[in-house]
């Protein structure tokens, strides 16, 4: 996991399937039931996948303490929430790189042998931010190499991973498992962050980032317990051809293109992380940091537990335009309010908003694009909902630094509003997208 921000919504966690469509009843408890459905069965039947949910679990919470500890550092080194921004353009130009070659790599080579090396490398990353963090006289040019190492190597873990679960649960659990996977993504990045607010304060930054090595031992060990997953028989190896072919393919469908773009637009004008620890000093200083960071995550949690509603929706495109204004629409309430509970809620909302895109997008991923491009089209999803947040933190950085932090954060807000309407009138066909089309969008792209 990239030490420096965590996944924004679910697309991160693996494809979140479509939610379960058994009635959900007339009311009272079955109703309740309906919505908070949630089935343990992958990981009592299936071995392996037990193993990579408990490993990921471990390891992600592991990461999301990095992730605040990281940019406080930083902070803290440089007293600049541009120098904070400017962590995300080192990890943009690897990120470019290594999203294309990870999804090519996912599609030809043994995923979990893949996902364990890139693992160790993430491991010996984070083992070097304790040894920076140990000497009397930290350097913030090392934070910056080692944000971009970190990058460069879930661009080439991120596809395998997200590849491999569908090959060890049937097709009947599938759904379920990926609905386990969002829900752990989601309990660590509301738990990780407080607690890491709370260890910088209490045992300091070296102790803080070697909680996340010993979480990346957990997940080796877990993964060295897991059998292969060599590529699939069809696999036509990596190459450039191969890399283009998931190119054209996504270029060629505009509500496809439309799902990355108007996801790059809300996170690129309406994501405030870089601001986070400059916004703690007027609520706290570090143990409201990570509050501040796991907030949106408590909304993306709340929609995942009571997602059984969007199975009645056809129109995702539409769900994905909606909720991506609306979450720009949270950021802007974040940027307005005075009192740290004001904020926390905001950002919950926007969280909500968040989650709710990303699970019509993973819809429409899902329904709509045939297995042989999976792994390429995973490297380019990941590239979509990385390279927003990446270069969103750079602009508000500098927002911040040229008309100071509220408005930086209002402006952002609103930019994503009006740029979400902007995309879904140039792109009507993800306006129009309609689930009963799928079938025949995946055919076509088949033949």
């Amino acid at each position: 996991m990239d030490p420096s921000h965590p996944p924004h919504d679910g697309s991160r966690a693996g494809p979140l399937p479509e939610p379960p469509t058994e009635p959900i009843g007339d009311g009272g408890l079955t109703g309740l039931r309906g919505l908070l459905h949630l089935d343990l069965g992958p990981l009592r039947r299936a071995r392996d996948f037990r193993l990579l949910f408990l490993g990921q679990g471990v390891s992600f919470f592991g990461s999301m303490v990095t992730y605040v500890a990281l940019p406080y550092q930083a902070y803290q080194l440089s007293r600049s929430s541009l120098v904070v921004g400017l962590l995300s353009v080192a990890e943009l130009l690897p990120l470019l790189i290594t999203a294309f070659v990870g999804g090519a790599l996912a599609d030809a080579v043994d995923r979990r042998k893949m996902v364990r090396w890139t693992e160790l490398v993430m491991c010996l990353v984070v083992g070097i931010l304790v040894v920076n963090a140990v000497v009397p006289h930290p350097q913030l040019w090392l934070l910056f190499v080692c944000a971009a190492a970190a990058a460069g190597t879930e661009g080439l873990q991120r596809p395998s991973l997200d590849a491999m679960v569908p090959r060890l649960v049937t097709s009947e659990d599938l759904p379920s498992a990926a609905a386990l996977s969002s829900l752990r993504m989601n309990v660590g990045m509301v738990a990780g962050p407080p607690i890491a607010g709370v260890l910088i304060v209490a045992v300091g930054l070296p102790a803080t980032y070697a909680i996340d090595v010993a979480s990346f031992v957990v997940s080796l060990v877990a993964l060295a317990m897991m059998r292969a997953v060599p590529p699939p028989p069809e696999s036509s190896g990596v190459s450039f051809r191969a890399i283009a072919q998931g190119l054209r393919y996504a270029r060629s469908r505009q509500d496809l293109l439309g799902t990355y773009l108007v996801d790059m637009n809300a996170m690129f004008f309406g994501i405030p992380t870089a601001l986070f620890p400059q916004v703690a000093t007027h609520f706290g200083g570090a143990a409201v940091l990570g509050v501040l960071y796991a907030a949106p995550s408590v909304g993306s949690l709340l929609v995942t537990l009571s997602r059984g509603w969007t199975r009645r929706v056809r129109h995702q495109g539409r769900g994905v335009a909606l909720a991506a204004g609306a979450w720009g629409v949270g950021i802007i309430a974040f940027g307005l309010s005075n009192s740290l509970a004001m904020a926390v809620v905001a950002l919950a909302l926007a969280g909500g908003a968040d989650m709710v895109s990303g699970l019509f997008r993973q819809t429409i991923w899902n329904q709509s694009i045939p297995d042989v491009l999976r792994g390429r089209l995973a490297g380019i999803e990941m590239l979509s909902y990385s390279s927003g947040p990446t270069l969103g933190n750079v602009e508000a950085g500098l927002a911040e630094a040229i008309a100071g932090l509220r408005v930086s954060i209002v402006f952002g807000g609103a930019a994503c509003v009006v740029g979400t309407v902007a995309l879904a009138t140039a792109m009507p066909r993800l306006w129009r997208y309609d689930s009963r089309d799928a079938p025949a969008l995946r055919a076509n792209s088949e033949r």
